[in-house]
């Protein structure tokens, strides 16, 4: 039997930070060179390397069994494959932009006017909702400069710090959706035991990415509050101290609630708190 073929970014950003998922998630692997493929080492899986935005489409087709992709190309490319985790990286706005001094307040403003943009299906979406039509300029590169070179009067781009949109002289009018970085795989689920494999492996690594492990001293009488406080996932893990009078806790706790929740165990009364980072977990 062949093996699971999982497509992943070639080049960029996305593709270091894909590769670091999966090799943390024990799928090792070595790319020679700019090679295509690469096998993994511990499981019947091959990696190949391919366009970010190819990778929804060679998906839908069944050229790949799974690949690591923008939530937004999937849409963008109306390719049917289903989606089975969210990767807790690479998040982004896609939103109009518009000129800061201009009168644009919502789609049905954009009626009859040039958009520029690599994302023409889903703002041709947008703008059917808004009962608008616009003259669509279908771009690759930097959109956010088109205005000032007049060829559009808005423009439709992904967002993350709005540090860009600053520098151009440009403002958010209207937020379309909000995108990540994604696990897709074709709907056939070929190899589905070994697909829900990797499925897990990779949550095991986004969950653990998004908590911290949380041990702290607390006296016994206020180790209700204690856990009111850190409630844990299924409830904290409680041990005796050789004070009767004290009990320790430890508690997986959300990542960016790690320091509000510290300081309320603090006034709380609780000692010895500290925060592990965790690598990898199975919930």
């Amino acid at each position: 039997m062949s093996n699971l073929r999982l497509g992943v970014p070639s080049k960029g950003r996305l593709s270091d930070q894909a590769i670091d998922l999966l090799k943390q998630a024990g799928l090792s692997f070595r790319r020679q060179d700019r090679s295509l493929f690469a096998r993994v080492r511990e499981i019947p899986v091959d990696i190949t390397f391919l366009r970010t935005d190819d990778i929804p489409v060679l998906c839908a087709e069944g050229a790949i069994d799974m690949g690591i992709t923008g939530s937004d190309l999937v849409d963008e490319s109306g390719a049917v494959v289903e989606t089975r985790l969210r990767l807790g990286v690479g998040k982004c706005r896609l939103a109009v932009c518009v000129p800061e001094e201009s009168a644009f307040q919502n789609g049905a403003d954009l009626d009859g006017r040039r958009i520029a943009t690599s994302f023409t299906r889903i703002t041709q979406e947008y703008l059917r909702k808004h009962n608008g039509q616009a003259h669509l300029v279908p771009l690759a590169g930097s959109v956010e400069i088109m205005i000032s070179l007049g060829v559009a009067d808005a423009i439709v781009d992904l967002v993350e710090t709005g540090s860009t949109l600053a520098a151009n002289r440009l403002r958010i009018m209207d937020e379309i959706d909000q995108y990540e970085t994604i696990l897709i795989q074709n709907p056939e689920r070929r190899h589905s035991e070994l697909a829900d494999r990797v499925v897990r492996r990779l949550e095991g690594v986004v969950i653990a990415r998004a908590y911290s492990l949380l041990e702290y001293n607390v006296p016994r009488d206020k180790l209700p509050e204690a856990e009111k406080i850190t409630p844990g996932f299924n409830s904290p893990t409680v041990s005796s101290l050789e004070d009767a009078g004290w009990c320790a806790v430890k508690v997986m706790v959300p990542h960016q609630e790690v320091i509000r929740v510290m300081e309320k165990l603090e006034v709380l009364g609780a000692h010895a708190i500290l925060e592990t980072k965790i690598a990898n977990c199975r919930l």
